[in-house]
């Protein structure tokens, strides 16, 4: 059987036709279960091979397409938090650092591949076969994202490859500008209006992250990310100790990454660091002190974590260390309890990103090859007993599966709250959740600036900024009401809100709460009450 339209049209439009009316009349059907009907009911039609879910869904009528996309929906965990995730990558530039362990073109030769990266990356294969233009990059993933079933309608956008901030600043702003039209499907004149126009556009750009290095999130650096509608950063910290920095010739320090840290939560940013474990220099006693550091030093705590494991790139100069036998990485069990014992002590506010990077196994000369690190670290905590408290752990869709949402359901939810230092200013951290059930439905971070915050916007001494809001969950079309399963839309973010707004005032003695909303946010804070305010939209209180 071939799978498209324009071969047997009529017996592909009957098949599906007649798998659409059976999932209709059968709510309750497992997903298992679902692959065996779409066999027989293809067979009746002499068809040799299961009828894909995009040509199903092709044939389905748009009340129809809204029952059945749940059974239908690859990946579902995609869009599970709330957002549908859309990486994009830079075309290959130098970057300023000389790190050992790093793979770029130094690890592909015969190709000009984004530094850090190996061009063999989705992300970088993606970027690669769209010639590296943002525009298309982004309009290529959306295609990807409906084929499978998958509403693109909240896109998180990050911008990935080496040091952006570092590369010729018209740059930056053309390839901003580039994914904003790719988001609002239409070529415009200047950022500024691309801006603009993603505000109201009929996708929306809930926010946008850029990598960089931690000598590259200096004040200028900060000011500039705000300036493109840049609320996350992710930080390539790897480390905390300056001996492994000069060891494997990363080119700054820890107070480089301390200072790096505290400008850019100052300014409202969420902070998402890149720690590597097993790095030259270091062993196990080390990597776990490393951990313990991060989240007992105030000047660190950062909000989300990505966990890279140093891996043995051909190429690199790690690799020859390497061969010489002057490097040898973790075994995958050593590895495994690592992560696993790390787990086990990330406070509350903390999220996990990713864990492990997206490198092909045939690439990795040495190190764990194992692409589902993160489900063997699960595993590992599950037989031991041990559980991870970190946020993604127990967001609702993903901690457990998605339930019905009644009543009794919705009055377990409550507010729970957590202060802290960091950055030399005041954390609060809050989040709805059913401890019951042991689910979070949405968060909030709020911040009380140090007395070194650099933005006009924030720097009285009686502004605090909300750094992240979010309601997770299976991502609910902005326009749409929820189902039986799904916590978005149900007024959480409202009520979070008039939280965060409360403590500023009583406790705090605020007179302004400002809010680093997604561009495309901008109008559900202006519903509240809130008015633009430089980078940020702000409210009077």
């Amino acid at each position: 059987m071939v799978d498209a339209k324009s071969d047997f049209p009529e017996e592909i439009k009957r098949v599906s036709r007649e798998i659409i009316k059976f999932l209709i009349e059968n709510p309750h059907i497992s997903r298992k279960k679902i692959t065996n009907i779409k066999g027989k009911i293809g067979k009746k039609y002499n068809f040799k091979k299961v009828i894909k879910n995009a040509t199903i869904l092709d044939y389905a009528t748009p009340e129809e397409k809204e029952i059945i996309l749940p059974f239908l929906k690859r990946r579902s965990t995609r869009t599970l938090s709330g957002v549908s995730v859309i990486a994009i990558m830079t075309k290959p530039l130098p970057c300023p650092g000389t790190c050992i362990y790093c793979p770029g073109q130094s690890s592909q030769p015969g190709e000009k591949v984004a530094q850090s990266y190996t061009g063999r990356e989705p992300a970088a294969m993606r970027s690669i076969h769209n010639n590296y233009d943002p525009y298309e990059q982004v309009q290529s993933r959306i295609r990807d994202l409906e084929v499978i079933g998958h509403t693109v309608d909240k896109i998180e956008l990050i911008c990935m490859g080496g040091t952006f901030l570092s590369t010729d600043i018209q740059y930056q702003r053309a390839f901003i500008k580039g994914a904003l039209e790719g988001i609002i499907e239409q070529r415009v004149n200047t950022l500024e209006e691309a801006k603009k126009l993603a505000e109201t556009s009929k996708r929306r750009v809930i926010g946008i992250t850029i990598e960089t290095r931690p000598d590259y999130c200096k004040e200028n650096h900060v000011d500039r990310m705000l300036n493109y509608g840049t609320t996350r950063v992710e930080l390539g910290i790897q480390t905390i100790y300056d001996d492994i920095y000069d060891l494997v010739k990363r080119g700054h320090n820890s107070i480089d990454s301390i200072e790096a840290i505290r400008i850019a939560r100052d300014s409202g940013l969420k902070i998402n660091a890149h720690i590597m474990p097993n790095l030259p220099g270091s062993d196990y006693s080390k990597d776990i002190a490393l951990f313990d550091e991060l989240y007992s030093n105030p000047d660190y705590r950062p909000d989300m974590l990505k966990i890279y494991p140093t891996l043995v790139i051909n190429g690199t100069e790690l690799y020859e260390w390497w061969k010489k036998g002057k490097y040898s990485p973790y075994s995958d069990e050593k590895l495994i309890d690592l992560v696993a014992t790390v787990k086990k002590k990330l406070p509350p506010y903390v999220r996990i990103q990713r864990i492990m990077r997206d490198i092909p196994a045939t690439l990795i000369e040495a190190g764990c090859k194992n692409s589902n690190l993160r489900q063997l670290v699960q595993e590992k905590l599950k037989n031991s007993g041990g559980k991870c408290n970190c946020i993604r752990c127990r967001e609702y869709g993903i901690s457990t599966k998605n339930s019905v949402i009644d009543k009794s359901a919705l009055n377990e939810i409550k507010l729970y709250r957590q202060d802290y230092e960091a950055s030399m200013g005041t954390e609060v951290f809050l989040s709805y959740e059913n401890k019951k059930e042991g689910y979070l439905v949405g968060y909030l971070r709020l911040r009380k600036p140090s007395k070194c915050a650099h933005r006009p916007e924030l720097n009285n001494g009686r502004t605090l900024v909300v750094r992240e809001i979010k309601v997770v969950g299976e991502l609910v079309p902005r326009d749409m009401k929820p189902k039986f399963s799904q916590i978005q839309h149900r007024g959480f973010g409202k009520l979070l809100m008039k939280n965060a707004e409360k403590i500023s005032f009583d406790e705090f003695d605020a007179g302004k709460l400002a809010v680093i909303s997604g561009i495309g946010a901008r109008d559900w804070f202006y519903e509240l009450g809130y008015k633009l305010d430089g980078v940020y939209v702000s409210k009077t209180l």
